[in-house]
């Protein structure tokens, strides 16, 4: 069926149902961001593949919303669809509860449809809320419209778990677990549900291959005072594993006993984070309900002595990968057979050659000149084209390893490029050595140094609307919380040992897009009166392209950042390099940048203040 006949196969249940409008969100039963597909109803509705996004099917319209890096894929994948793009969080675009509220008012219609078992409850909730005040809808939670027309849907997966060895977790699953139990008894809870599918893999030690790019397995996990319940498929598991659990006192319930065991539940309370947890779990337990933050997420957020040494290692090896690559990248373009897609795959292949290389962490955003500008571009058959000696390739990858998850962001001037291109890269640059250099108190949140990515874009008038920053797992998934650096609020402290990317950008529509991307690690920069202070350490080792630098825009601290970054990355990799050619170019490419000329002093030169205040406005 073509995306037509879908909605007209909807349509259709619906008014068997009584259902005037229907709700799909992105996510699965367990809160993700990246979904197995079984759970991609909202892009087998819409047509629509982005990972972020909430599509809204009346009898007689269909709008989808979703917010600014996907604002450009996806007016092109709507197109032709019968879907309406709503860019969400731009000043005039109503809210999905404003607009149902408008239209049903309009032909009479009260119910609004949304399975509950794919939306948190905090969602759920403030929908209920959200449309009762629009006129009294009604909103029905217990119904999946695509059981009876998504015929060829892929079933739940039922990959194979694997043990992630204790030499690259750094700790043990008993110790997690009586970690979680310590917390939880803190907030006088007997148990709590992991809904969170990178949460559970962390807490066991365990990894798997059912959501694509991502580490982890479908399941549910149960926590009370003295048993743990994994909820699982036990075609999943293997011997190993299975004696592995035993060996740990994990007992293993099939997957879609989970509703059961909570109706069932006996002690008194039960955490359960409504932010996290379906509507339907969350409503299936019959004690006390808790709606309290889970424990992990902070937990895994700061990573153990093992890991950090994983990160460190993994880093290089992807370093060589990337030298590698980026080696070959422009000669092999300037022989004219070159596309997005071709040099993704060669940079997968390289990547692949590495020791403990398991996959990539996320489809490779390979993305030239005016796709560039297209925040989350994915080049496909359809899209694919051919790569030039001249502008930028932005070029956004990662690979998972079985010690860490890596990801980076270079922008490359792969020939000619204009002196607006430059300006925009420099700027971006300056953004990303900002922030880099940053000392900050221990527990300030992200949300008070993004300003510090965005300073010099804001005096030329310019800004980016996704984030600056994202936890990154350890094996596990490429974006991982709680802790954010971006603009809008989010009050989760920074701690030392937490990972956490630097990645500012400007995106120009239908020209062209920059990024630069570091991996970084949050490290104790000092303690003081005033308390300790923290600042952050690049992991990720690869050059940064210097041809597109006007070096009259830079500041002499971030040149001097920017050329003891690159001797790092020379000093890492050039003795992992066996080819010669390999050194030679990496030695180039991480030669310093020079500074700005000093001011020659003047006859009778004033103060050392006026002479530094003239070189700021030369110069700075």
């Amino acid at each position: 069926m073509n995306i037509h006949e879908r909605i007209s196969a909807l349509r259709e249940v619906m008014q068997r149902e009584s259902i005037d409008a229907f709700i799909f969100p992105s996510t699965d039963p367990h809160n993700g961001e990246y979904v197995p597909d079984h759970w991609k109803c909202r892009e087998w509705i819409s047509g629509f593949n982005g990972s972020a996004g909430t599509a809204v099917v009346t009898l007689n319209e269909a709008d989808l919303w979703t917010d600014s890096r996907y604002f450009i894929a996806a007016a092109e994948q709507l197109q032709g669809t019968g879907f309406e793009l709503m860019k969400d969080g731009i000043e005039g675009t109503p809210s999905i509860s404003q607009w149902l509220g408008r239209k049903l008012s309009f032909n009479g219609g009260t119910c609004v449809g949304i399975d509950g078992m794919v939306m948190s409850a905090n969602e759920v909730e403030g929908l209920i809320s959200e449309l009762r005040k629009e006129g009294g809808i009604t909103v029905r939670t217990n119904f999946d419209p695509l059981a009876g027309i998504w015929k060829d849907r892929p079933e739940i997966p039922l990959n194979p778990i694997e043990i992630q060895p204790l030499e690259y977790a750094g700790e043990s699953a008993e110790s997690k677990l009586e970690r979680i139990r310590q917390a939880i008894r803190t907030r006088h809870s007997c148990g709590i549900l992991v809904s969170t599918l990178d949460d559970i893999a962390w807490t066991l030690n365990l990894r798997g291959t059912d959501v694509h790019c991502n580490p982890v397995f479908v399941s549910y996990l149960l926590l009370n005072e003295d048993t743990t319940t994994l909820f699982v498929n036990n075609k999943k598991l293997t011997k190993e594993v299975r004696d592995y659990l035993e060996s740990i006192n994990v007992k293993v319930e099939p997957y879609e006993n989970v509703r059961k065991a909570l109706k069932e539940y006996k002690a008194y309370n039960i955490l359960m984070d409504k932010a996290t947890t379906c509507h339907t779990l969350y409503n299936d337990v019959r004690a006390k309900v808790e709606d309290c933050a889970s424990p992990i997420p902070a937990m895994k957020a700061i990573k153990n002595e093992t890991e950090v040494k994983g990160f460190r290692e993994a880093m290089k090896r992807d370093g060589v990968a990337l030298v590698k690559f980026l080696r070959w990248l422009k000669p092999a373009v300037e022989k004219g057979s070159e596309t997005e897609l071709s040099i993704s795959q060669k940079l997968t292949y390289l990547r692949a050659e590495q020791p403990l290389y398991r996959d990539i962490s996320f489809d490779t955003i390979s993305a030239y000149q005016e796709h560039g500008a297209i925040v989350h571009y994915e080049p496909t058959p359809e899209t694919d084209i051919p790569l030039r000696p001249e502008g930028f390739l932005l070029l956004d990858s990662g690979a998972q390893y079985q010690d860490a998850t890596t990801d980076i962001t270079r922008t490359i001037a792969l020939g000619h490029i204009t002196e607006e291109q430059k300006k925009v890269y420099t700027l971006v640059l300056k953004g990303n050595i900002q922030l880099a250099m940053l000392k900050f108190p221990d527990g300030a949140s992200g949300t008070q140094l993004d300003a510090l990515a965005r300073m010099d874009m804001w005096r030329e008038g310019m800004n980016f609307l996704h984030g600056t920053g994202h936890g990154v797992g350890s094996y596990l998934n490429v974006h991982e919380g709680p802790h954010q650096i971006r603009m809008q609020w989010k009050p989760c402290p920074l701690r030392a040992n937490m990972t956490v990317t630097d990645e500012p950008g400007l995106y120009l529509e239908g020209r062209f897009g920059v990024r630069t991307e570091n991996t970084m690690l949050i490290t104790p920069y000092m303690e003081t009166e005033f308390g300790r202070f923290l600042q952050m350490e690049p992991l990720t080792l690869c050059p940064i392209d210097t041809e597109p630098i006007i070096l009259e825009m830079m500041k002499k601290e971030e040149i001097e950042w920017l050329n003891n970054y690159h001797k790092r990355v020379y000093d890492e990799l050039s003795s992992l390099l066996e080819d010669e050619e390999d050194r030679e170019w990496l030695k180039e490419k991480t030669m310093p940048a020079a500074s700005p000329p000093a001011l020659p002093r003047r006859e009778g030169a004033g103060t050392l203040m006026e002479d530094q205040l003239n070189f700021n406005q030369k110069y700075q």
